[in-house]
C-alpha cells in the first residue's frame, strides 16, 4: 500500500470512529428527548437506503454513505453525520450489528452487518408500495426500484402495478375531498388542485418509466 492509500485509509477509519461515536452519543439523547418512534413502512427516511446496501454483504459506514450519495444523491440528501446517526439508530433497534476489526497502527475498523431482523424489515419495506404522495413516490419508490433492480428484477413489474394503484387511490381520495370542499375555501382548493395535477403527472411518469425496466 503506497503512502497516499495509507493516508486515505487512516482518514476513512478516523471518520468512521468519530462520526459513529458522535452518533451514538447524540442519537441516544435525541431519542430520550423526543420519544422517537421506530421506523414504519412509508416513513420518508433514508434508513432503508443505507440498510439495503448491507443485504448481500457487510460494509463500512463511510462506504455506505458514499454509495448512497453516488447512486441516490438526487433522491436523498444525506450528510455523513446523518448517515452515522441513522446507522447507530439501526444498530440500537437491532437491524444491524457492528464488529470491531483491529488494525495495526490504525483505529479499529467497524464492520456493519444486517441482522435477521434487519433483513426481514428490509424485505417487508421493499415489497410494499410507497405512499400515494408525489414526494413518497419520488423518494421511496425510486429507492425501491434501485434495490429491486439489484436483488429482485423479476418483481419490478409488480412494483409498478402496486405503485400505480396506490397513486390512483390517492387521486380518488383527493378528488372526493375537492368535490366536498366549500366554494369559499379558495386556498385549500388551490392546494388540492396542485396536488392532483402533480399526481396525474406521476401516473404518466410511472407508465413512461416502466419501459426502462
Amino acid at each position: 500500500m503506497n503512502a497516499a492509500n495509507i493516508i486515505w485509509q487512516r482518514r476513512s477509519d478516523l471518520q468512521n470512529v468519530y462520526f459513529y461515536n458522535f452518533a451514538a452519543c447524540h442519537t441516544g439523547v435525541k431519542n430520550i428527548m423526543t420519544n422517537q418512534k421506530p421506523h414504519h413502512i412509508g416513513t420518508l427516511s433514508p434508513e432503508m437506503a443505507l440498510l439495503g446496501l448491507l443485504y448481500k454483504e457487510a460494509g463500512h459506514g463511510y462506504d455506505l454513505h458514499r454509495k448512497v450519495n453516488t447512486d441516490l444523491g438526487q433522491v436523498w440528501h444525506l450528510s455523513q453525520s446523518q448517515a452515522y446517526a441513522i446507522l447507530k439508530r439501526l444498530e440500537t433497534r437491532g437491524d444491524i450489528s457492528v464488529e470491531e476489526i483491529p488494525q495495526e497502527k490504525l483505529p479499529s475498523r467497524q464492520v456493519l452487518q444486517m441482522t435477521a431482523q434487519g433483513r426481514q424489515n428490509f424485505l417487508d419495506w421493499l415489497h410494499a408500495p410507497s405512499g400515494g404522495s408525489t414526494r413518497a413516490i419520488r423518494m421511496e419508490f425510486i429507492t425501491r426500484l434501485y434495490f429491486l433492480k439489484l436483488f429482485f428484477p423479476k418483481k419490478i413489474a409488480k412494483a409498478f402495478e402496486q405503485q400505480r394503484a396506490e397513486a390512483v387511490t390517492h387521486i380518488q381520495r383527493l378528488e372526493k375531498t375537492l368535490a366536498e370542499l366549500p366554494n369559499d375555501q379558495l386556498y385549500n382548493r388551490l392546494s388540492l388542485e396542485m396536488r392532483l395535477k402533480q399526481l396525474r403527472f406521476v401516473l404518466e411518469w410511472l407508465d413512461e418509466t416502466r419501459q426502462f425496466f
